[in-house]
C-alpha cells in the first residue's frame, strides 16, 4: 500500500491534467456516496467535529476522507482542520494508498470549480476578483488561470484587508496584475469572473452588480444556513451545480431561494455529470450570466484520489 504525503500531492496535482481527469471520470457510472459527522460540545463557540465521507465507484474504487475539525487547535499552532483519505480497490477492497486529505482538499475543490469555469465561463475572460483570503483562494486562483489563461487581471477582496494583502503577497502570478480592493461593489462590476470562497450566512454578492457575460462560482457555503449570493444573483442566472445530490436539497445558496419561492430544483440546468457526458452545452452565449455551486461531495474527493494514486 501506498502512502502518499502533501508534498507529493503537490507535485501531482497539476491543475489541467487534473482537471482532464475529472472531466473523464464524470463520465463514468454515478457513485454511491455517504456521509457521517460526529460532534463534540465544548465550552468554546464551535464545537469539535469527527467527520467521514464516503463514496464508491463499484469495480473500480472505494474510498472515504477522515476529517477532525478542532478549532481550538489555532491557539496551540495546530492545524483546526486535517484529513486523510484511504484509497480501496472498488471489486476486491484491498487497501491501495492513504493520501494527504488537508492537501488532497485543496486541489479536488479548486479543480472542480475550474472544470465548471471550463463549461460556463466566457473564453476571453480577462479579470478574476476573488472574494475571500483563506487557505483555498490561492488554489482556486490557479485553477482558474488552468482552464482560462486570458486571465490578465486579478482582484483580491476579503473582510479583513489585511487578510487580502497577505493573499497577494504569497500568489505567484508572473506578469498578471493582482489588485487589492475595499469596494467590493465596484470589484463585482470590474470582474468577468467571480470566485467566492467564504464562510458567510449573508449574501456577499448582490445580483444588481453583475454584468452580462460574468461568470460566478460559489465556493464557501457548505450548510443549510450559508449562501454567498443574494436572490438577485440566483434569479438573473442560468445556474449548474457540480452535483445535484450535494447541493439541491444540502445548502442554503440554494435550499434558501427556494424555500422562498425564488428559484425552483428545476431551474438548476445541468450538473458536472450533464456537462461532461455532453447532455447539457453549458454556456450557450456571451450575455448569459452564469452561475456555479460547487457542493463538494465524497464522490469528487474519489476521483481525486484515483488521479493522485494513478500519477504517483
Amino acid at each position: 500500500m501506498k502512502s502518499i504525503d502533501a508534498e507529493q500531492v503537490h507535485r501531482i496535482c497539476e491543475f489541467s491534467r487534473l482537471i482532464d481527469r475529472l472531466s473523464q471520470l464524470h463520465q463514468q457510472p454515478t457513485e454511491e456516496m455517504r456521509d457521517l459527522l460526529l460532534t463534540q460540545p465544548t465550552a468554546a463557540e464551535s464545537d469539535n467535529s469527527f467527520f467521514i465521507r464516503a463514496a464508491w465507484q463499484h469495480d473500480r474504487a472505494m474510498g472515504a476522507k477522515i476529517i477532525s475539525i478542532i478549532p481550538a487547535n489555532s491557539a496551540n499552532d495546530l492545524p483546526a482542520i486535517q484529513a486523510i483519505y484511504v484509497l480501496l480497490d472498488g471489486k476486491n477492497g484491498l487497501p491501495l494508498a492513504t493520501i494527504d486529505g488537508t492537501v488532497m482538499t485543496y486541489y479536488k475543490t479548486a479543480a472542480d470549480s475550474a472544470l465548471g469555469a471550463r463549461y460556463l465561463a466566457r473564453q476571453e475572460v480577462e479579470t478574476m476578483l476573488m472574494v475571500g483570503a483563506g487557505d483555498m483562494a490561492p488554489y482556486l486562483i490557479d485553477a482558474h488561470q488552468a482552464v482560462r489563461p486570458s486571465i490578465r487581471k486579478i482582484l483580491l477582496w476579503n473582510r479583513t484587508t489585511r487578510g487580502a494583502f497577505e493573499l497577494a503577497g504569497r500568489l505567484k502570478t508572473g506578469k498578471i496584475q493582482v489588485e487589492v480592493i475595499e469596494n467590493l461593489a465596484a470589484a463585482v462590476k470590474q470582474a468577468d469572473l467571480i470566485c467566492c470562497a467564504t464562510r458567510t450566512t449573508e449574501p456577499l454578492i448582490k445580483g444588481q452588480w453583475l454584468r452580462v457575460g460574468t461568470h460566478v462560482d460559489l465556493v464557501g457555503a457548505f450548510t443549510p444556513d450559508m449562501r454567498e449570493a443574494d436572490d438577485q444573483t440566483i434569479r438573473r442566472s442560468r445556474l449548474f451545480v457540480n452535483s445535484r445530490l450535494t447541493t439541491i436539497g444540502e445548502i442554503g445558496e440554494l435550499m434558501i431561494p427556494i424555500k422562498n419561492g425564488v428559484i425552483s430544483a428545476a431551474d438548476v440546468l445541468a450538473d458536472h455529470y450533464d456537462l461532461c457526458r455532453n447532455k447539457h452545452p453549458g454556456r450557450t452565449s456571451d450575455q448569459e450570466i452564469t452561475v456555479f455551486k460547487n457542493g463538494g461531495g465524497g464522490h469528487v474527493d474519489l476521483m481525486t484520489a484515483r488521479f493522485i494514486y494513478e500519477q504517483s
